[in-house]
């Protein structure tokens, strides 16, 4: 068994309400590794030359992953609590973010976008599709540093205790999800957008390959307390969200279009 860090999730104090915690720096350092990602695989497109329509693309897509992911959470896994007390959907530092409220969030702010400067959907997607599993690794570093979303009882010799969650050693699924929907989804999406593809269809191996990632993880993770277990003793709400990304993903890889697309090459 390991021994889990237990890292203090609070850097700073600077008030005893205002505080810098890691959970939000690990998000600034995801939106950092994005935005450089994406420089690169944008720096030879026509219209991206200059850095001024990414830093755009950057600003809507962080108020789409902040917004529709603390909305979402509290829509999908805290509504009652929501309800209760309605100040609670801005009490982001506590953790709480879905991941599939923030997909959401980004579909919609980068819609906006889209409109704003008249570009293609799909082909925005395919420029952020395959940079979005980078945010994904920092923001699971910050559930791990804060002790939450952990995993089931288990007595692999990698099993730690985590503060919050008993006695009994659990996978460490935070770890799981930054090597999987992380560093393995980055490097699959990256090599196969570093060829021109049909557009949409890094978008769609994006929704299809995490949520079939996700699917897995869950097989591993304590499901949410409010929910547990949705039916057969297994299935878990974020196995159930994650089946419309499969389908849309698979109909973005599939469907027919045209068989010249612009280049979305890197580098």
């Amino acid at each position: 068994m390991l021994q889990y860090p237990n890292i203090n999730p609070v850097i700073l104090h600077i008030t005893d309400t205002l505080q810098i915690r890691w959970y939000g720096v690990m998000y600034l350092i995801g939106f950092a590794a994005c935005w450089l990602a994406a420089r690169v695989r944008t720096k030879n497109l026509p219209g991206w030359e200059t850095t001024d329509r990414l830093n755009d693309l950057l600003f809507y897509t962080a108020l789409g992953v902040i917004l529709g992911g603390r909305i979402g959470y509290m829509l999908f896994y805290a509504l009652p609590d929501w309800l209760q007390d309605p100040s609670e959907l801005f009490k982001i530092w506590q953790g709480g973010m879905s991941f599939h409220g923030g997909l959401l969030g980004v579909a919609i702010s980068t819609w906006c976008f889209s409109r704003r400067y008249q570009l293609s959907l799909l082909a925005v997607g395919d420029i952020m599709a395959p940079t979005i599993p980078l945010a994904l690794a920092t923001g699971r570093l910050g559930n791990f540093i804060n002790g939450e979303l952990w995993g089931r009882v288990t007595d692999v010799p990698w099993a730690m205790i985590f503060p919050h969650a008993g006695p009994l050693p659990r996978h460490p699924s935070q770890l799981y999800a930054v090597l999987l929907e992380g560093v393995l989804l980055f490097t699959i999406l990256w090599i196969f957008s570093r060829k021109p593809r049909k557009t949409g269809s890094v978008s769609g191996l994006f929704l299809l390959g995490y949520g079939c990632i996700r699917i897995f993880e869950e097989c591993f993770r304590q499901p949410d307390p409010q929910y547990g277990y949705l039916a057969f003793g297994w299935l878990t709400m974020g196995q159930v969200l994650c089946l419309p990304m499969i389908a849309l993903g698979l109909y973005l890889i599939f469907m027919p279009t045209k068989p010249t697309t612009t280049s979305l090459q890197a580098g």
